[in-house]
């Protein structure tokens, strides 16, 4: 229960430092913009990543693993849309990297980190069974 209480109040420690810097952040015009997206955000994961990491597990065999690298890697896109489809030039100041590139490179790595897990998985399976 102790553990519960505390993840709790870290959360709300949490919002409460966000909300703080969104109220007082001057590069941020518009703080409704900034909820609006976050809205946007729960709404992509609750109504198209869960269902499509619930569905393509609920087809695979190896689930575990599997459905571990579907959601990193759909929270991963999640988080790059906003700057993968932004309109217009990146501004010079902001990170200029090259964000399809890392993009594909991480969701490389998820790949290859989840295939190697998978394989644990198996192997594991086969040993139990000897």
């Amino acid at each position: 229960m102790k553990g519960r209480v505390t993840i709790g109040a870290v959360g709300l420690a949490g919002i409460g430092t966000g909300a703080a810097i969104l109220l007082t952040d001057p590069n941020i015009r518009d703080p409704l913009d900034v909820v609006v997206w976050l809205a946007a955000v729960v709404l992509l994961h609750d109504g198209v990543l869960v269902p499509l990491v619930l569905l393509l597990g609920a087809a695979l065999r190896a689930r575990g693993a599997l459905r571990g690298g579907l959601i990193v890697g759909g929270c991963l896109t999640a988080v790059a849309l906003p700057v993968l489809l932004r309109p217009g030039p990146a501004p010079v100041s902001l990170l200029p990297l090259d964000y399809l590139r890392n993009w594909l490179i991480a969701l490389g790595a998820v790949a290859v980190v989840t295939v190697l897990a998978a394989g644990w998985a198996a192997l594991r399976s086969r040993w139990r069974q000897r």
